[in-house]
């Protein structure tokens, strides 16, 4: 017997649909009252200081690091770090808003978007957020962002707002909680943590072994 058919039978005999509000904001109201678990203090603080956590985490991480302006900024910033690298100017992109809106007009780059085939020297996503705690930053899955761009490309660039830093995990789960209902949950959430690497082999670092063996963050202000 399926799962729903045994809730169903349960809500028969209850005489409930399991739609009513009083029961839903029980329900609520108990899982926001649950004991919450240990929570690291080093992301809390002011918004200046989650902030200044989060760039270091990032650069513990190795990862790199750009902070601009405005979102009208991230073109540019974009292109330097291609330019730093001696990277071709191709670029993959989904179909985020934030990101299509952008004046690549204004630069050389050459930007498509969709799905990764694995040819792509360079992608830029934009983030849901960043976790202060361990700078790592948080994807969702999606045709804004597909998950390809977070593992295929060699050079990842991610672009994320400072009011969208939070402090913890926990935090970040809560929003996603709060972002997505139920039915429109993202298939997929991506936490990145600094460029892929093992050492699996004799314990030697190796960038890049499963996903891109860059990571570039851009900070937008403001």
């Amino acid at each position: 017997m399926s799962r729903e058919a045994v809730m169903s039978a349960i809500r028969r005999s209850l005489g409930v649909t399991g739609r009513e509000l009083p029961r839903r904001a029980a329900v609520d109201e108990r899982i926001e009252r649950a004991p919450k678990g240990v929570i690291p203090a080093r992301g809390h603080g002011d918004a200046a200081q989650r902030l200044q956590v989060f760039k270091d985490m990032v650069l513990y991480s190795q990862a790199t690091l750009a902070e601009v302006g405005s979102p009208a900024d991230v073109p540019q910033a974009v292109a330097a770090f291609l330019r730093d690298h001696n990277l071709p100017s191709r670029l993959r992109s989904g179909d985020d808003p934030r990101l299509a809106t952008l004046p690549w007009d204004k630069t050389v780059i050459e930007l498509s978007s969709g799905r990764s085939s694995g040819d792509d020297p360079s992608a830029v996503s934009h983030a849901l957020a960043g976790v202060a705690e361990t700078g790592t930053l948080v994807l969702a899955s999606g045709v804004d962002n597909p998950t390809t761009l977070n593992f295929l490309p060699d050079n990842h660039i991610v672009v994320v707002d400072t009011r969208d830093v939070v402090p913890d995990y926990e935090t970040m789960w809560a929003r996603v909680r709060r972002t997505f209902g139920k039915g429109t949950m993202p298939r997929t959430l991506n936490w990145i943590t600094g460029p892929s690497r093992s050492a699996d082999i004799e314990q030697t670092l190796l960038l890049g072994a499963h996903g891109p063996r860059r990571l570039h963050v851009i900070v937008v202000n403001g």
